[in-house]
């Protein structure tokens, strides 16, 4: 019950309602069908004892009069009784009997769906069509009981155009969820649903506003950067001595590092950022990784088995850069090694286990402090890329060794 949507919940309670509530008119119509042949019955033994009791007292037609009016029933007489018995000889139906024992016998006939009432007596025999007023109750029940039902359909059918914006809303979620950072969400009524879709319109604007703001604020904050990079890069070339010159073209390169690792996670983590997938080998990707790296190659030790990648080829080599950089820079020996195993690629390098959980190194900035060549944001480009294109990170330390493995992730990959 607790995950049962709401317009399935509403669907389930009008169904048990309308099942109810024909249930319950069904239950009383069996009653009511019951009830009236009691009735009957009762009301055709009064008319068998009135009538032998009073015939026997040979009653004159004003007497006889007063009686049928009080029973409600009329004398058929003449051609029509004739008529009428030929017809209860063919067709007629007999639905009580009755009488006084001496005086006489009852018997009540069904004929064309009218009730005709013989009362014979040794000196008198009548007649008698029942002419009783029709009840209407049941009729007036079902009438009531088809409005009612029609009413709940129509509150069924209320509620559900009352809740159809909630769809609506949820698509438009959905959309900005996905990376649609233009959808607008639309509300046209000023009930709850529509103070709800207010509200995230409200919210959505907000991001966006923020959004704008955190970018600008990158963008301005990178040329603001490159600016005196540059310049500094010029001085330095003119100093002679080389010591000074080297540390200090170390510390302009870091600093590009960063201003370039700083714009590709303002464009990975872009919400409506969607990689573009072909088709490669891994061996092409490698040599791309290489290619970002500017190595010669001279302390990577490859040892795969090549294998086609249907991946995004810059992402994914930024992502083998990246992690043949972290391996060279804090390997023992600087050396790092590339390798399949079991359908994954690995990254290994010599080195002490890593000291924290590995999600702990894929936030940025994170361990900066304890880094002397780093700024702590190699390892979350790569885990911000690889949850993009369909993969995850993983890690395992063997022998000395540190272990970085590319795992597929099988639910995403069910997703795409």
């Amino acid at each position: 019950m607790r995950n049962l949507s709401v317009t399935t919940f509403i669907h389930i309670l009008f169904s048990v309602a309308i099942v109810i509530l024909v249930a319950t008119f069904t239950l009383f119509h069996y009653w009511d069908k019951d009830r009236q042949k009691i009735n009957e019955l009762k009301r055709y033994q009064l008319v068998a004892i009135t009538f032998l009791s009073n015939l026997r007292l040979d009653p004159t037609e004003e007497e006889l009069q007063k009686l049928y009016k009080e029973l409600h029933v009329k004398p058929v007489s003449g051609k029509e009784e004739e008529i009428l018995r030929r017809k209860i000889m063919d067709h007629g139906e007999t639905i009580f009997r009755g009488g006084l024992k001496h005086y006489g016998k009852v018997r009540v006939f069904r004929v064309d769906e009218e009730r005709y009432i013989y009362v014979q007596q040794a000196t008198h025999s009548l007649m008698l069509k029942d002419a009783i007023p029709e009840n209407f109750f049941f009729e007036i029940a079902v009438s009531l009981g088809i409005v009612l039902t029609l009413l709940l359909l129509l509150l069924y059918l209320m509620v559900l155009r009352k809740l159809y914006p909630l769809k609506k809303l949820h698509k438009q979620i959905q959309r900005f969820a996905r990376g649609d950072m233009n959808v607008e969400i639309t509300y046209e009524h000023d009930d709850e649903i529509g103070k709800i879709a207010k509200s995230f319109d409200d919210a959505i604007k907000h991001i966006n506003h923020l959004s704008a703001s955190k970018n600008l604020f990158m963008r301005n904050l990178m040329h603001e950067l490159k600016t005196p990079i540059t310049k500094g890069r010029i001085v330095v070339e003119m100093l002679d001595d080389e010591s000074t010159k080297k540390v200090l073209t170390r510390a302009f390169e870091r600093m590009n590092e960063l201003i370039s690792e700083l714009a590709e996670i303002e464009r990975v983590t872009t919400q409506s950022f969607e990689p573009n997938f072909e088709y490669i080998m891994l061996s092409e990707l490698i040599e791309e990784s290489k290619a970002l790296l500017m190595s010669d190659g001279s302390c990577i030790d490859i040892d795969i088995d090549d294998m086609a990648l249907t991946t995004d080829k810059k992402l994914m080599a930024l992502v083998l850069k990246n992690l043949i950089d972290n391996g060279i820079k804090y390997g023992k020996d600087r050396c790092v090694k590339l390798r399949t195993h079991q359908g994954t690629i690995e990254v290994l390098s010599k080195g002490a286990p890593l000291e924290h959980p590995l999600s702990y190194y894929t936030e940025p900035f994170s361990q900066a402090e304890k880094r002397s060549s780093g700024f702590g944001l190699g390892l979350y480009i790569v885990d911000s890329i690889l949850r993009k294109i369909g993969y995850r990170l993983g890690y395992r330390h063997e022998d000395g060794i540190n272990i970085f493995m590319l795992l597929p992730d099988r639910d995403k990959k069910t997703e795409a």
